[in-house]
């Protein structure tokens, strides 16, 4: 496992904006790649990317420095040294940036770095990347939840709730289950325009129309479900990401895109626990804001035992902050996200902390993706039995939903497809 090279180069990303990618070679002969995405609603705690903040490139949002450190520093430490682990490459990198937020190097550089070592490491050994990540008998495929209407930061629309998501749970396979969120999406697409809505899609391959309320897009993914022959919370049910740190401000919460009414902590918790006992949603992610920790709490004493609750924000896949969560009783669910920490060791990390203390784990993309395939094999090595990389369009999402279809179907017997086991409790 003799490194020879290191080369990083600026690419770019689902937006069009700079990214970092990394190649590795080893001394086999072997090499592969690994591209950092970057978020736009974004925690504070989350690792730094580093941009030029040069305005005569790319607006600022360059990544030539981040590309350099690679290039240079980097790679003069670790060209033509071993390393017996990924935990010993991604401490290196750590060692080498030598800050606590990852901000002299980048934790978009480092993230490429590491991705690509992780990827170079299974083609040397010939084997594939979910089992270079972690070894198991058998693994399990994730239900995919797809995220059919998008609002906030990610759409140019009225709806103030960021995520609108499907789960088609109730499956043999993933390969079907994608099958019925694919059908449901498009038969969604036909009900907004039969109702006037536009059909164009945000960041995230969602749909993103202006609507009377935010409510009715719940109301119109009941039915979609429906009108595509499933029934609601029996076959696919509802997840929700309303990504409420936007809203944060003097202490409420401001829907800022359609009433401009505000929210206190309580009152945005008396409408989550009115939507899931109205609605099938199995799952609500970041239902309160990264620094309403008391708030998070009454959340969890009241809706925990109704519904998956992710933190996002408030944990930033940090282990560290994950661990204070656990010991406050917050949420019971992390969400998982690889450039929050900016390494894969990090990241299984922060995974086996949250199984460990019976958390669950929610793997995720994010919204300035990459045609890299990473968290497909991630979601099946850590057999977190859920994953959201996007809706029923754009390669940059599909690639993910396309590398876990391969993966089941080498896979074959060895594999099981987690289906209601998932939201068990919840449904």
């Amino acid at each position: 496992m003799k490194i020879t090279a290191i080369k990083a180069r600026e690419v770019l990303d689902s937006r069009g904006n700079p990214t970092v990618e990394a190649e590795i070679q080893l001394a086999d002969g072997s090499t592969a790649r690994g591209i950092s995405p970057s978020g736009a609603s974004t925690g504070e705690k989350e690792a730094v990317e580093l941009r030029d903040g040069d305005k005569s490139r790319y607006q600022g949002k360059g990544v030539e420095i981040a590309v350099s450190g690679l290039n240079k520093e980097v790679n003069g430490a670790i060209s033509g040294r071993e390393f017996d682990s990924q935990e010993a490459f991604d401490k290196q990198l750590i060692e080498l940036d030598g800050t606590a937020n990852k901000s002299r190097l980048g934790a978009n550089a480092m993230l490429a770095a590491s991705i690509a070592y992780a990827r170079v490491s299974s083609v040397s050994k010939k084997i594939p990347l979910y089992r270079q990540l972690v070894q198991r008998d058998k693994y399990l495929m994730p239900v995919p939840c797809m995220n059919v209407i998008n609002g906030g930061r990610h759409a140019d629309n009225n709806v103030d709730f960021q995520e609108f998501m499907i789960a088609p749970h109730n499956a043999p396979s993933f390969k079907e289950s994608i099958r019925m969120g694919e059908e449901v999406f498009h038969t969604l697409k036909s009900l907004l325009s039969g109702k006037g809505y536009s059909t164009g899609v945000g960041d995230e391959g969602g749909f993103a129309p202006n609507l009377k309320s935010n409510e009715e897009a719940v109301e119109v993914i009941m039915e979609a479900i429906t009108k595509a022959g499933y029934k609601p919370g029996e076959d696919i049910s509802i997840c929700l990401d309303p990504a409420t740190s936007e809203m944060w401000k003097d202490g409420k919460y401001s829907l800022f895109k359609s009433t401009k009414q505000n929210y206190t902590s309580d009152q945005l918790i008396d409408l989550w626990e009115e939507w899931i006992n109205k609605y099938p949603i199995v799952l609500l992610e970041d239902g309160l804001g990264e620094n309403d920790w008391e708030g998070w709490k009454r959340m969890t004493d009241r809706l925990g035992s109704k519904a998956e609750l992710v933190g996002d924000d408030i944990f930033c896949t940090n282990p560290e902050i994950i661990q204070r969560g656990i010991d406050a009783g917050i949420g019971n669910s992390v969400l998982i996200k690889l450039n929050q920490i900016g390494t894969i060791w990090e990241t299984l990390q922060a995974v086996e902390l949250a199984q460990k203390n019976n958390y669950h784990c929610f793997i995720s993309h994010r919204s300035g993706e990459t045609e890299d395939t990473t968290i497909a094999d991630l979601v099946v090595a850590t057999n977190a039995g859920h994953i959201k990389t996007g809706s029923g369009c754009r390669s940059e999402r599909i690639s993910k939903f396309n590398q876990l279809l391969r993966i089941e179907e080498e896979l074959g017997a060895n594999s099981v497809f987690a289906g209601k086991s998932t939201f068990k409790g919840f449904l």
